[in-house]
């Protein structure tokens, strides 16, 4: 088994089961309609999330499917995402949440819904005449909105123009096809529903003619636009249907470019779109399943291992802005943009297929973390409202979505994560039970004819209890409890209250013996403190109990100390420095928090709380250091503003009015807690900003990380610079200095600073821009010098004149 290290996320190598029959060959999970949950959080939440499902109209999701299958409409289209040309993906969404809520709850009104919405996209396709069946629009070369499907007739044609999102006017349209796929799928699996799976296959036979107009060249073209898991949707309708027909076409849906490295277990994660990645990677696994094709699985494999070992954050969330970075280099990357819950959703999903292939605790470690501090963190049982990002930079508030007037692709997955808290719980196979997630729950396991009760305070209280009810089959049999990595070795195991004899591997703790009703396993885990630092800076830690991440409350979400400096830990005890308080996993620091102690407790629950997760680790001595530094920094920062004519903050609302900003393609946009602004193709923003006689120096502000940005910077239309971005500066913002031309600024008392990118490139995102005099120990300025061109390069800054 793997143990949990380091990051704490599935890091480490395989522990040695004992003996070749401890766990069955290939679980599976019992059927979430066998499961029902007891109160806990996990109930709250699937409790808050009907109400949510419930008060959205069927009608308005379904709104452009009928239009455009020339339908009249029963209700008007919601707006957000609903209202751009990814329109339609939150029906397939919707309708997979229903069918799942159905067999968690058995809610009557779930099941209607969903026969309701098939029997409308029947109507649709019917209609439509030709299969098709989707609400997606695209966007025409004059602005206008019309339906998606004429993106289709184009690409048959030869016509592609594909980008990492937009494919020929519409937005990631084939991810969002593969979202009424996969719902079409549920309703068949988890409410009966037939007409779903012949819906299903008249649209798949629709693709497999779009398809099969394309060279392998052009086929690999349109697949660079994002296509969520529409080879995983192939693939199971070939399970489904036992036709042979979608399996090819599974297997030809398949991003080589990503696809083939994996399987040869080469790491190209760094700088692509996270999500983009992890639902073909679910695909991949389950073409393995169904083919046997070893390379399928052994990239699939790989992809969990190297973001679970090396991307992800102590909340078994990943990615940063949406996108993978480099590996172990989570210290460098802790923003207010970390953690799309999409990807933690479908990571959860990728570890259900491995589980099946090979059982193996680990798998549930990682997946237990998640889904506490990342899943349920993302949804505010107050509200059923969702985040997309889940932010672990001190102080940043989470920001929920709104019933009506978001509809991202989080809500869409936030749907469905919180009506099937109940799928992992239990898993079966041969004559083993086995309990994955210790949740509050019952649950009926067929084979035997027996009910199963699952009763706790965990995470907060160690004590697990697994009781056997009515039993029609009883006889021997073994139960297998998940003893967390964590745990150390320090679990311990009763049998109705005496002692047991247990065997021991693979992440497990197994009994098998002759059981009888009321029998009763008892699990007692250790519930102690401890730090995690991330793999790539042991002064960056987090702390945890039990699953749980605990985070430092900095106040609500509006309080007065929201853009404080984030918080440190200092000794060289840290952990003794925690005091435990009434609350269950609350405690306060003592002595070892700066500014101040704090007050600590589970992070998923800061729903409208800033929190801090990660904190700078320092001794006594070290902090001391750290001090002089800051005072340096601060100087430094005086001394520029004594020096500074004016300072545009860009990105936000009053600097921008102003200094008159005007721009075009240009979009505000906040990173690391810093607002800034960006301008792409064919696009600017300009703004006015004061000047007085003399020597200037423009001084503008870029992360410095960013690639494939080339931009010119001109003052009152005369270009004084042009700046690229390219190489990687890990992990900081980056000051660069223009030298201002004495001529551009004679005798006027203000200038227009203009930022405008390269053709293909983008502007920016610039993080502030400043106007000041030179210091006077730096010199004279060359002023008579014409406009620089400026590198951020592997090896530093470099101006060329």
């Amino acid at each position: 088994m793997m143990a949990l290290a380091a990051s704490g996320v599935a890091r480490g190598a395989a522990r040695a089961v004992a003996g070749p029959a401890l766990l069955p060959a290939h679980p599976e999970p019992l059927p979430l309609a066998d499961v029902r949950l007891l109160p806990s959080p996990f109930l709250d939440a699937v409790a808050a999330n009907r109400r949510y499902l419930l008060s959205l109209e069927p009608d308005r999701l379904l709104h452009n499917f009928r239009t455009g299958a020339g339908l009249r409409p029963k209700g008007a289209a919601y707006g957000g995402w609903e209202g751009d040309t990814i329109a339609g993906h939150t029906l397939g969404h919707y309708l997979s949440a229903l069918a799942l809520l159905h067999a968690q709850t058995g809610d009557d009104e779930a099941k209607r819904r969903v026969d309701y919405i098939v029997a409308e996209l029947a109507e649709c396709q019917k209609a439509r005449g030709n299969g098709y069946v989707a609400g997606l629009l695209r966007k025409r070369k004059d602005g206008s909105l019309v339906d998606g499907e004429e993106i289709f007739g184009e690409i048959r044609a030869g016509d592609i123009r594909s980008g990492g999102f937009d494919l020929n006017g519409a937005w990631s349209p084939l991810y969002n096809v593969h979202k009424t796929f996969a719902g079409l799928l549920d309703a068949e699996q988890l409410c009966g529903n037939r007409q779903a799976l012949a819906v299903a296959v008249d649209f798949a036979g629709y693709f497999q003619r779009v398809f099969a107009a394309l060279s392998e060249d052009q086929l690999q073209t349109v697949l660079a636009c994002e296509y969520g898991g529409l080879n995983e949707s192939f693939a199971e309708l070939s399970a489904r249907t036992g036709d042979r027909q979608w399996m090819l076409l599974a297997e030809r849906v398949r991003d080589n470019k990503l696809l083939s490295p994996l399987e040869r277990r080469q790491d190209v994660l760094a700088n692509v779109h996270a999500n983009t990645q992890i639902p073909k990677i679910i695909g991949l696994a389950r073409i393995h399943e169904l083919t046997g094709r070893e390379a399928a699985g052994i990239g699939a494999r790989y992809f969990w291992e190297i973001v679970t070992r090396h991307h992800s954050y102590v909340i078994g969330g990943n990615a940063d802005r949406e996108y993978f970075f480099a590996s172990d280099a989570i210290s460098k990357h802790i923003t207010e943009q970390t953690c799309e819950h999409c990807n933690s959703y479908n990571m959860l999903k990728l570890t259900r297929h491995l589980y099946n292939w090979q059982p193996d605790g680990a798998l549930f470690d990682y997946y237990e973390r998640t889904h506490f501090n990342h899943i349920l963190a993302a949804q505010d049982p107050a509200t059923g409202m969702f985040t997309y990002m889940t932010p672990l930079m001190s102080g940043i508030k989470r920001a929920f979505s709104t019933p009506t007037d978001d509809f991202w692709c989080c809500v869409g997955s936030g749907m469905e994560s919180h009506a099937k808290h109940g799928e992992s719980i239990y898993w079966q196979g041969a004559d083993t039970l086995l309990v994955n997630l210790f949740i509050p729950s019952r649950a009926h396991w067929a084979a035997r004819g027996a009910d199963v009760e699952l009763t706790t305070g965990y995470p907060y209280d160690g004590e697990v209890k697994v009781a056997l009810g009515a039993m029609k089959r009883p006889g021997v049999f073994a139960v297998a409890l998940r003893i967390p990595g964590w745990a150390a070795g320090r679990a311990a195991l009763l049998l109705n209250g005496g002692p047991v004899a247990a065997e021991h591997g693979a992440g497990y703790a197994v009994v098998r013996r002759h059981w009888r009703a009321g029998d009763t396993l008892t699990l007692t885990l250790p519930m102690d403190l401890r730090i995690e630092p991330t793999p790539d800076d042991p002064g960056t830690i987090a702390i945890l109990r039990g699953p749980l991440v605990l985070a430092a409350d900095l106040g609500p979400v509006d309080g007065p100390d929201r853009n404080a400096a984030a918080p440190a830990l200092v000794g060289s005890d840290i952990l003794a420095g925690f005091r435990p308080v009434a609350e269950p996993a609350v405690y306060r620091t003592q002595g070892v928090g700066r500014p101040a102690d704090m007050a600590f407790g589970p992070f998923y629950r800061n729903y409208q709380r800033r929190s801090a997760v990660y904190f700078k680790r320092f001794t006594d001595a070290q902090w001391e250091q750290e001090k002089i530094a800051f005072a340096a920094e601060q100087a430094r920062l005086a001394d520029l503003a004594a020096r500074s004519v004016d300072v545009m903050y860009l990105g936000e609302m009053q600097p921008e009015r102003d200094h008159q900003l005007s721009s075009s393609i240009s979009y505000p946009v906040v990173y690391r807690g810093r607002n800034g602004r960006d301008a792409r193709t064919g696009g600017f923003f300009q703004f006015r900003m004061k000047v007085k006689p003399g020597a200037l120096v423009l001084q503008a502000t870029y992360w410095g990380e960013e690639r494939n940005r080339a931009f010119d910077i001109l003052v009152d239309g005369q270009r004084i610079a042009t700046q690229t971005l390219e190489a990687e500066k890990p992990g900081e913002f980056v000051d660069i200095d223009y030298p201002v031309p004495e001529a551009a600024t004679r005798g006027k008392g203000d200038v227009v600073i203009r930022f405008q990118p390269h053709t293909g490139h983008t502007a920016g995102p610039v993080f502030g821009v400043r106007l000041f005099t030179p210091a006077v120990a730096a010199g004279p300025v060359d002023v008579a010098a014409g406009p620089v061109d400026v590198d951020i390069g592997a090896k530093g800054v470099t101006a060329r004149g």
